[in-house]
């Protein structure tokens, strides 16, 4: 018993690394998970993979300019992706071209950019950090702005709720309900809300990198519905998936000297495969429902 407890609470408790990765890391769980639950409800799921890459450039700029510096690197990400969005609305409204499609195409440059920028200025460990983070190397500032975006997150998400879940289900009835006219248009919300996915994905940048931030946002996201119908119970089954793969990554990771972004995310694609199985929705209770055949 007490090996099994100096594995699992001994890193933490020994320290101040483990301590400061493990609350950045149970942040993030609390305000990108959700963020995930109502992208899938919105049908946009891929959008927070491309907003991840989109962030990129912003980031690589930030860092040709000031080196390491995570406020500089955390505001070009922020412009960066809310540039790319705007632009992605600016041109599916303008051409034939839909959202998506608009996106993936920016994405892809944006991602190619992003990474040219890092590798004619930093060196490759400079790529790869940026690129897939270190949970483990998150310092005082790192931990206060991850802090601060999931605080202003979760208040934003609270105060929103309504509007978010009434512009994604019925846009019509909340046109007609809205107190003020710029409340009834349905991309005003929509921007808030891109806008709130994409500051958690700059927050997530640090401690998941670019390419993994996502991960830890959609993963237990998507697993959450397999689980529950109901949208508040989803959010909470989310976020908690969320925390209990951020805990069991670290752990791996620091036992197993493996990079943190990836184990964090490959344990949260470990609890969407047992969702796959034995959720009210997976497989195993579907085969059970089937009525079996006589004769």
């Amino acid at each position: 018993m007490m090996d099994l407890w100096d594995v699992i609470v001994g890193p933490f408790t020994e320290f101040a690394f483990m301590r400061r990765a493990l609350v950045a890391t149970l942040a993030l769980a609390v305000s990108a998970a959700p963020m995930g639950v109502f992208l899938t409800l919105r049908r946009m799921s891929l959008l927070g993979d491309a907003l991840s890459h989109a962030v990129l450039p912003g980031v690589a700029v930030a860092f040709m300019l000031f080196g390491l510096s995570l406020p500089a690197m955390a505001l070009g990400g922020v412009v960066a992706g809310l540039v790319v969005a705007a632009v992605a609305g600016v041109v599916s409204r303008a051409t034939p071209l839909k959202e998506d499609a608009s996106l993936a195409a920016m994405y892809l440059v944006a991602l190619a950019v992003g990474v040219m920028l890092i590798s004619r200025q930093g060196s490759q460990l400079d790529l790869l950090h940026i690129l897939f983070g270190s949970a483990l190397g998150v310092d005082a500032k790192g931990l206060l702005l991850v802090a601060g975006v999931a605080s202003v997150s979760v208040i934003a998400l609270a105060a929103l709720y309504r509007g978010l879940v009434l512009e994604a289900f019925d846009p019509v009835f909340l046109a007609a309900t809205a107190g003020r006219s710029w409340l009834r248009r349905g991309w005003i919300w929509q921007q808030i809300f891109l806008m709130l996915v994409v500051v958690n994905l700059v927050a997530g940048f640090q401690t998941l990198g670019t390419l993994m931030a996502v991960g830890l946002m959609m993963l237990p996201a998507v697993s959450a519905r397999l689980w529950h119908d109901n949208l508040s119970a989803q959010l909470v089954n989310a976020s908690l998936q969320a925390a209990m793969a951020g805990t069991a990554g670290l752990l791996l990771s620091y036992h197993l000297d493996t990079p943190s972004g990836p184990t964090i995310i490959g344990c949260a694609g470990v609890l969407y495969a047992v969702s796959l199985l034995i959720s009210p929705s997976g497989w195993l209770p579907q085969v059970l429902k089937r009525p079996h055949r006589v004769g």
